[in-house]
């Protein structure tokens, strides 16, 4: 246990004291008499942050950003390996390239994460609701953005961690562009994309594709019990074509469409009693393939009146996420279907107020009607009464408000709720608010927040058979709430900068698992969903730190420190105590060559361990370990770039999850080409 007390306040206690923080926020603003020059207003940032557009200074709640630009520098090809060096943010593999790879905020659960790319939930309601990162790559990522704590008053369920939201590049105006690349390297790997965009005043297009293999290593560990056994590699291959245009038939409305397209191919290793004497169950070595067809798409329509006082949009959204698994004699063994229908609508009606205080204030409303619907095959030998295929679906539909004042545009206070009807669970109502303050002559923001959250349980864990698993339809919705305090600190004209966040959060009746009898085999052992009774508490500090030294020059560094434990007082696992990062990108030959250095420390963590013969799990330690990777890439034209990188320089050789591998040193190169 950590110095840091648990000692809870309770969830009034803590918006009493968000919302006193606001009225001192307040009392400073009433107290500043002229309003701040026009040379300090900053930059409008995503929506992510309040679901409206405005000013960073405007947002209360703690965000981290990263442009397509610098997972270009870092030549990022996994969209996750980038998330690894964010505030916050753990990241753990099931292995090499293209497996499982899940990403948990502040220390809360893979599926209490919400994912949103190009404003479509990717989510998959086939499984376990959370979404997999292991077939994102880096097609045209323009912005990734993470807002961290319970947001579930703006998004509804599946954000009491935090979202993230990435938004990929649309045609500009101009010449029609065209890029590709070609890249090689270790392992077998190759990679090539290519992209058409262009774009008048009246419309934009974009139009990319992408094709991926690795031949991998082994998922299964070799173990020092069994130093020669023989492992075969365990390679990936995967193909994405993306897809976007808008049209603008009058300068008050725009057309939006968007579609994502991927399939793969992924070989696997199986679980469970280790052939050579391992103590736990474990990755073994097996023939086993996973292969999965995914599509987004998105349609949208925004109208814009009043000057661009009064807003609306209209969007639909889609998902249908298709994984099979077989054997290695190509028998199916089993199969999810997911699918995500979504309608929503939204009006933002913004006004100014003068006198006294003049201020300005935004009005947001918003309603949405989601059906997640799953539908999941299985070859395991369960009850006759089992559904086998299983068909089920849920439907959801919610109501947002939201209000916000800005007060001399240095002070903003934000207070949203959501009400949510849910056709198997009761209503549920969720809330939050946010404060920021920017005195002029430090340029200083501080900022807290305070929200709750809710994640209901998944189709899967209600109804759903798989391997050692069971379902439990008597499960209830998680319920979580949160809060943080800090601040951003500009130095040096903006060369440096310095944010800190300290945050608590607490989730009621987290799903968890317990070992029962195999309703099947009476002699055997299945694991199933249950509600744990009480509170789990987290709470940590996240640092980030931005130095521009000289020009060309960028220094990024963060740090993280989780302390997190369940209702029976375990330390939650997979969730490291101290996670850090440091990046340093220097570009010169006026831009011509590009360095980038990157480090990334992993701290000790636990991980479930399971019996091979009952599955019952205890709680194991996993190494600390650091990653040190190097790219640099130089313009040999003005329309053609040759790069390369080493990943893992020092072969480092460590577990993200219990018995699974990792690849060691890797060296890749490349050319990109545009014009």
């Amino acid at each position: 246990m950590s110095n840091l007390s648990f000692r809870s306040q309770g969830a009034c206690a803590r918006l009493a004291a968000s919302a006193a923080i606001s009225a001192c926020l307040i009392s400073n603003a009433l107290a500043q008499t002229e309003p701040a020059d026009d040379d300090t207003e900053l930059d409008p940032i995503s929506v992510l942050g309040n679901r409206v557009e405005g000013p960073s200074a405007a947002i209360g709640s703690a965000v981290s950003s990263i442009s397509g630009e610098e997972l270009e520098q870092r030549q990022i090809r996994v969209v996750s390996d980038v998330l690894r060096e964010l505030p916050g943010v753990a990241v753990n593999r099931t292995g090499p390239v293209g497996a499982l790879t899940q990403l948990r905020i502040r220390g809360s659960e893979g599926n209490q994460t919400l994912v949103i790319v190009d404003g479509i939930r990717m989510n998959d309601p086939g499984t376990s609701a959370e979404f997999d990162f292991a077939n994102l790559l880096n097609l045209e990522v323009e912005r990734v953005d993470v807002l961290r704590g319970p947001q579930s008053a703006l998004y509804g369920s599946d954000a009491i961690g935090g979202v993230i939201n990435i938004v990929t590049r649309k045609g500009e105006p101009g010449p029609t562009r065209f890029r590709a690349t070609l890249e090689g390297g270790s392992f077998g790997a190759a990679t090539g994309t290519a992209s058409v965009s262009g774009g008048t005043e009246a419309f934009d297009v974009l139009v990319a594709g992408q094709a991926f293999r690795i031949s991998g290593v082994s998922t299964a560990k070799r173990f020092a019990l069994a130093p020669t056994s023989s492992l075969d590699r365990d390679g990936y291959t995967s193909g994405t074509g993306l897809a976007k245009v808008s049209v603008r038939p009058t300068e008050n409305l725009e057309f939006t469409g968007v579609a994502r397209y991927a399939e793969f191919d992924a070989d696997r290793d199986g679980f469970g009693a280790a052939s050579d004497g391992y103590p736990f169950a474990a990755s073994i070595d097996s023939r086993d393939t996973e292969r999965g067809k995914q599509f987004f798409g998105r349609a949208q329509v925004k109208a814009t009146l009043l000057d661009g006082a009064w807003d609306h949009v209209v969007g639909m959204s889609y998902t249908n996420q298709d994984r099979r698994s077989f054997d290695g004699t190509d028998l199916k063994t089993y199969a999810s279907l997911g699918e995500m229908t979504r309608f929503d609508y939204q009006t933002n009606f913004r006004f100014q107020t003068e006198g006294l205080v003049p201020a300005s204030h935004v009005l947001t409303f918003g309603a949405d009607h989601t059906r997640d619907a799953v539908k999941s095959f299985t070859a395991s030998p369960f009850p006759a009464d089992a559904p086998n295929p299983l068909r089920k679906h849920i439907d959801n539909a919610g109501l947002v408000g939201q209000y916000q004042i800005g007060v001399f545009e240095t002070l903003f206070v934000t207070a949203s709720v959501r009400q949510d009807f849910n056709d198997r669970f009761d209503e549920a109502t969720t809330y939050r608010l946010a404060s920021a303050y920017t005195f002029d002559r430090t340029k200083t923001k501080i900022r807290t927040s305070w929200g709750t959250g809710v994640k209901n349980p998944t189709t899967f864990e209600l109804f759903g058979f798989s391997g050692n698993f069971i379902p439990n339809g008597d499960l209830k919705p998680e319920r979580g709430d949160g809060w943080d305090v800090g601040f951003d600190q500009p130095f040096w004209n903006g060369r440096i900068l310095l944010d800190a966040t300290y945050f608590q959060q607490r989730v009621r009746d987290l799903i968890s698992s317990e070992t029962v009898a195999d309703p099947a085999d009476p002699t055997g052992f299945v694991n199933r969903p249950i509600n744990l009774a009480g509170t789990s508490k987290i709470q940590g500090v996240e640092l980030g730190l931005t130095v521009k030294p000289i020009d060309g020059l960028t220094l990024r560094g963060a740090y993280t420190f989780t302390d997190g434990e369940d209702a029976t007082g375990a330390t939650l696992v997979r969730r490291p105590r101290h996670i850090a990062s440091f990046n340093a990108n220097y570009a010169f030959l006026e831009g011509r060559a590009n360095v980038n250095l990157g480090i990334v420390r992993n701290g000790r963590q636990r991980d479930f361990a399971y019996d091979a013969a009952t599955y019952a799990r205890t709680s194991v330690p996993l190494k600390a370990y650091t990653l040190v990777n190097l790219a640099a890439s130089y313009k040999i034209h003005p329309n053609a770039e040759v790069y390369g990188r080493v990943e893992n320089l020092f072969d480092k050789k460590y577990e993200e999850v219990l018995t699974y591998n990792t690849p060691g040193r890797a060296a890749y190169g490349g050319l990109k080409v545009s014009f």
